[in-house]
């Protein structure tokens, strides 16, 4: 018997009939936003490791220490598969809104941590080993946050808008980002070199734990989706009913492989690229980033829009056959460019491409597996492709320039972007084989 007219509009069991645009969009906003305060976290780390670098580890060479921080940030993402199984399955059972609740609580205690935290000087070995357990707390946090976030937002979307809607959680995640960057720019203006590298870094940390305490409240008046409150209950494990669905699995792996590694080039690197390769400033290299990275938050929904017209599958293409020819030419010029708008259109090119990846993902990903195991197929490997690309990237990119090979880096981003092409090659196209019922 259909009851829906009978539950109120408000109610988080609510039928999707009930629902209207306005509700729709309220639900998507309080979870982006939580999903921009959990990114803001994440990127914090990679926005003012310039400036911490010195308080967490022992003098030595610049790029020694950002090596450190590197593999710091790369251990952050140990957790991600974690944290992408367990809150999968958590999401999966008890409901999309109160793992989101769980992630952002997650990242709050990281932050907190790593905003207390004494430095080297004061507590020796003790420093680095608080802020590795920050991250992993952080990373826990974000591994659950990718894959319930991706869910949520495509299962709140209505069919014809699922590109669009879904699109927003690439934009919160780029504005999470861009409020880090602009933290920094303001400290910069505000505060001395001397300043910032003594305690002026703490602040952003301090910032990121309050913004998560109203992230949570957000999330209290969410709506849960209706896939979740109509699904029937499994009869077997989440886990063996996931093991039933191997080409779904390895899809993710794939479509994921190349994307998140050109997101993470041109994006946390990045910076960093500039400063110690390009030698420019860390000031030219933080409004670069900034600039390039608002332009890129802004095509993501332009993108997700257009993928509800022509199709996932010819845009994720498009992403693969110009990210396979450009990234050599594109990385390599860089390396030559001094001029501030020279860096900015080469690294705006090189994001245009990667918008193919970032606006579809998460809804590519939510479209190919059932409800009863959506969060957890989307969220776990995920979580393990971007640990492996992602979160080693800057490691490796480091790694290339310390032996003096640098342009290797660029022909491995290279190879991996068209393994990824292939995958998009032979994969149906989610937007006419989705998996998501119509709410």
């Amino acid at each position: 018997m259909d009851n829906s007219n009978t539950l109120p509009l408000g109610s988080a069991a609510a039928p999707a009939q009930a629902r209207t645009t306005t509700s729709r969009i309220k639900s998507i906003f309080s979870g982006s936003v939580g999903n921009m305060v959990e990114w803001y976290d994440w990127y914090v780390y990679a926005a003012f490791s310039l400036y911490f670098a010195k308080a967490f580890f022992p003098k030595g060479d610049t790029t020694a220490q950002l090596l450190n921080t590197a593999a710091i940030f790369a251990v952050g993402f140990l957790m991600r598969p974690i944290g992408g199984w367990l809150m999968g399955l958590y999401a999966d059972r008890v409901g999309r809104k109160a793992a989101l609740m769980a992630s952002v609580l997650l990242m709050c205690f990281g932050s907190l941590i790593i905003a207390l935290s004494p430095g080297y000087e004061t507590i020796g070995v003790g420093a680095p080993i608080l802020l590795v357990f920050a991250r992993l707390l952080q990373g826990l946090s974000v591994g659950g946050e990718y894959g319930t976030s991706a869910t949520y937002l495509s299962e709140m979307a209505t069919k014809e808008r699922r590109g669009f809607f879904s699109s927003f959680q690439y934009v919160t995640l780029i504005s999470g980002q861009l409020i880090a960057l602009a933290v920094l720019i303001v400290l910069q203006q505000v505060l001395t070199t001397e300043q910032l590298y003594a305690w002026g870094w703490r602040i952003p940390f301090a910032i990121g734990a309050l913004c998560a305490v109203v992230a949570l409240y957000l999330r209290r008046g969410m709506e849960e989706t209706a896939s979740f409150t109509k699904k029937e209950k499994s009869k077997e494990s989440a886990m063996r009913t996931l093991m039933r669905h191997p080409k779904e699995l390895m899809t993710v792996v794939g479509l994921t492989m190349g994307g998140t590694l050109a997101f993470y080039t041109y994006t946390t690197y990045m910076q960093k690229y500039l400063v110690n390769t390009v030698g420019m400033s860390i000031s030219d290299s933080t409004t670069i980033s900034a600039a390039t990275l608002f332009l890129f938050m802004c095509l993501q929904p332009i993108i997700g829009g257009l993928s509800d017209k022509v199709g996932r599958r010819p845009i994720l293409i498009a992403f693969g056959v110009l990210g396979t020819l450009f990234t050599v030419p594109i990385l390599t010029t860089l390396h030559t460019i001094q001029s501030w708008w020279g860096a900015f259109f080469l690294i705006m090119a090189a994001l245009i491409i990667v918008s193919g990846y970032t606006s579809i993902n998460a809804v590519v990903k939510a479209e190919l597996f059932p409800t009863e195991i959506r969060a957890l197929g989307v969220g776990l490997p995920y979580a393990l492709t971007v640990s492996i690309f992602g979160g080693t990237a800057e490691y490796i990119a480091l790694w290339f320039k310390s032996i003096g090979m640098e342009t290797g880096y660029y022909w491995y981003v290279t190879a991996c972007i068209a393994v990824s092409l292939v995958v998009y090659l032979t994969m149906k196209d989610t937007r006419k084989h989705s998996r998501i019922t119509t709410d």
